[in-house]
């Protein structure tokens, strides 16, 4: 066999292990070793950290929403860390201060020191974890707090849903959107065997006595629920403690989220190296590599398949096919792209592979920036017009303090 045909095969199974083997593999092994987690109508005090900067378009609604939720107030405390916000946000927020709202005044350090600075005067048994644009379902902390019943369970990863909205219909938002539905999926089947890879930073928990400080520059949601594994701890899955965002609706917004989030990420990883020794951590360290390395990396892979395909054409008909369908995916993608930068609505078919480039895009900035030693420490949300809808819809107040607040 030709070597050009030896690194087309190789390249292409990598590729189809980090896409279909992976999955394939996770499916297996929930169906083979089920490891259930014990759940209780528990409510231990919480702290509920909500970290924030300029986000006076969604810390009104936020607010409304968490002192809304159906939990003992008597058990909660909300701490709004605001990183130097130069906006209205600090203002907004003393609205709502009292018996379990807090403000703390940070100066602009990031969001890692925000973090460690609100969960240093934090109280509660048990932290929340929260975006500011993120609306919890009624019962989310009552539902996110339960498998703490279970001794062994030290993390819980709740359940992000992204809202559809009148401008998230760019080929991002569906592209996001998918993305999200299929890692839903995975931390099912992930929880039922042992531990999901990591949490997102829209709903997770946390024992108090696991946090460990955040360092500057990586993915904080990421490092704080799998140093949980790193301390002989389970992380597991809450399907019914769900939170709403909306999408990203512009692709050159959602693109550089992307480089910032895998940036840090990529980071992530390299601090918590350790829990990749599968003679330690097991199934999970193959989990951690496929899942957050060799996904991102597998960019790779997948250019040297599109350089050799087509260099392959008359070594068969498949390599010819293959080279057609390639020409097809980049077209499609391409189209995506264009209509992207216009108020059109991206259909799925064209959408998809947009998406998929631009991700793929993104990782490579991304590995650049850690190859020069880049770190993205601070960060500025973007927040659509619909950013402070709740879950029902409407738009929350964002000056009227709860009912609940004021008693």
């Amino acid at each position: 066999m030709p070597l050009l045909e030896i690194i087309c095969l190789t390249s292409l199974a990598v590729v189809l292990y980090a896409y279909v083997g992976f999955p394939v593999l996770i499916l297996l092994r929930s169906w083979i070793w089920q490891r259930p987690f014990r759940i209780s109508p528990i409510t231990p005090r919480i702290s509920l950290v909500i970290c924030a900067h300029n986000e006076e378009k969604s810390i009104g609604a936020k607010l409304e929403n968490v002192l809304a939720l159906d939990y003992p107030p008597e058990h909660l405390e909300v701490l709004i860390a605001s990183d130097g916000s130069s906006d209205g946000t600090e203002e907004i927020v003393e609205q709502f201060t009292g018996a379990l709202v807090r403000l703390l005044r940070l100066p602009r350090r990031g969001k890692a020191a925000a973090l460690n600075a609100a969960v240093e005067q934090a109280s509660g048994e048990i932290l929340v974890f929260s975006d500011a644009n993120s609306m919890y379902a009624p019962d989310a902390l009552r539902k996110i707090v339960q498998p703490f019943a279970d001794e062994r369970v030290g993390g819980v990863a709740g359940n992000q849903v992204y809202r559809k909205s009148s401008e998230d219909s760019g080929a991002a938002a569906a592209g996001e959107r998918g993305y999200w539905n299929f890692d839903r999926w995975m931390k099912r089947l992930q929880s039922s065997a042992g531990n999901v890879v990591s949490a997102t930073g829209a709903i997770y928990a946390v024992r108090r006595s696991l946090y460990c400080e955040v360092p500057e520059g990586v993915t904080d949601d990421f490092v704080t629920s799998t140093r949980v594994i790193q301390q002989g701890y389970r992380l597991v899955f809450a399907e019914n403690a769900t939170c709403h965002e909306p999408v990203a609706g512009l692709a050159r917004a959602e693109f550089g989220r992307k480089v910032r989030v895998i940036t840090r990420g990529l980071r992530g990883v390299l601090a918590v190296r350790g829990l990749l020794n599968p003679l330690r951590y097991g199934s999970y360290s193959l989990q951690l590599f496929s899942h957050k390395v060799l996904r991102r990396l597998v960019v790779f892979p997948m250019m040297v398949l599109a350089v050799t395909i087509p260099l392959l054409w008359s070594s068969g008909v498949h390599y010819q096919v293959a080279t057609v369908l390639e020409g097809m995916f980049c077209i499609a993608a391409l189209a995506g792209w264009l209509l992207s930068r216009t108020e059109s609505k991206t259909p799925r078919v064209l959408a998809v592979p947009f998406f998929f480039c631009m991700v793929n895009v993104a990782v490579l900035c991304a590995v650049w920036n850690i190859c020069r030693g880049r770190r993205i420490v601070v960060w500025n949300p973007h927040r659509t017009s619909e950013s402070s809808v709740g879950v029902s819809g409407k738009v929350a107040p964002v000056l009227q303090p709860s009912r609940k607040q004021a008693t």
